[in-house]
């Protein structure tokens, strides 16, 4: 399944330039507001040391990770549901999206001008859920109006799993605890991060990324925590397939049946399940080789009934 997670926040917080250290593209990102007017759209590779493990003992020739698609999302301002700032514009791309990540600015920089002129997180946010909720009623009234009713079919804008990225400076994130601690009391899950480094970090080699990291007392970028959180938000786990021709990261919901992430792969693997030959990724890395770990019983076969776990490793046997 394709991970689909648009980027919102109000002008000047610092989303775009998120988008662009995430995505590494150049996005237009400038010191003033509306400089994305159309969505960017990025993917990005989800890192996952286990592929180049398995690809070693498999002798892949190629690794395919699974992935992410952020959409950088024109700026919001208050209003916008009724036309304000770019209008309704963005909300047709919200609606696509799987999950928002909504980028709050906690830092103070008078070289950035804040629409509000003042930085208040909690103001901040209010405005955006207002016109998200604001936007949800008018698309009900207007349902209404033509004798529809498809609130139920259709999921409103407020209900969309969120993630809050909290954007500090590089002096606040050494103590980003006690900078968000009243925010995250009504709000979560809440991601503290600089934007700033994290658009430093992209310019280093891996080398000089792990020493900057140190230095501000962070053990990841700030790409591998936003990943790992929108896992986490959207309940989503990673099983694997491995052979000569390629290692490859799929990504199903937690609580998938077997025969669900065999159709991630191809439809008539599900239509025709038969079972799945199954073993963990700790397992077969101890033994060293799938014969290996068949020899020490840890390779098994489940039915249609087995639920995926995170880091198993599939062979699918099916009939159509």
């Amino acid at each position: 399944m394709s991970l689909k997670v648009g980027i919102v926040g109000l002008p000047n917080v610092g989303k775009s330039t998120l988008f662009n250290a995430l995505t590494k593209q150049a996005a237009e990102s400038a010191n003033f507001p509306f400089t994305t007017i159309e969505p960017n759209v990025g993917v990005v590779t989800v890192p996952d040391e286990r592929l180049d493990k398995l690809a070693v003992i498999s002798k892949s020739e190629k690794i395919l990770p699974t992935t992410i698609e952020f959409v950088d999302i024109a700026g919001l301002v208050k209003g916008a549901h009724q036309g304000e700032g770019l209008g309704n514009k963005f909300l047709s791309h919200i609606r696509e999206v799987d999950a928002i990540v909504h980028v709050v600015r906690f830092f103070d920089d008078g070289d950035i001008q804040h629409v509000d002129d003042s930085v208040d997180p909690l103001r901040d946010v209010e405005t955006i859920e207002t016109e998200l909720a604001l936007a949800d009623l008018a698309t009900q009234e207007k349902m209404e109006a033509k004798g529809t009713n498809l609130e139920h079919e259709i999921q409103q804008l407020k209900d969309k799993p969120t993630l809050y990225v909290a954007n500090l400076s590089e002096d606040q994130i050494r103590d980003a605890d006690a900078v968000i601690a009243k925010f995250t009391k009504d709000h979560s899950p809440v991601l503290p991060l600089s934007v700033k480094i994290e658009q430093e970090l992209v310019e280093l080699s891996e080398e000089e990324r792990m020493t900057f990291l140190n230095e501000y007392g962070l053990k990841q970028t700030g790409l591998d925590r936003l990943i790992a959180a929108s896992y986490e938000l959207l309940k989503l786990v990673t099983f694997i397939t491995t052979g000569p021709m390629e290692t490859r990261a799929w990504t199903v919901p937690a609580n998938s049946l077997a025969p669900v992430a065999a159709g991630t792969i191809h439809s008539d693997m599900e239509r025709g399940f038969i079972r799945a030959e199954t073993v963990s990724y700790d397992d077969l890395v101890a033994a060293g080789s799938y014969a290996s770990a068949r020899a020490a019983g840890n390779v098994r076969d489940e039915g249609k009934e087995y639920v995926v776990q995170d880091g198993d490793i599939f062979l699918f046997k099916f009939s159509v």
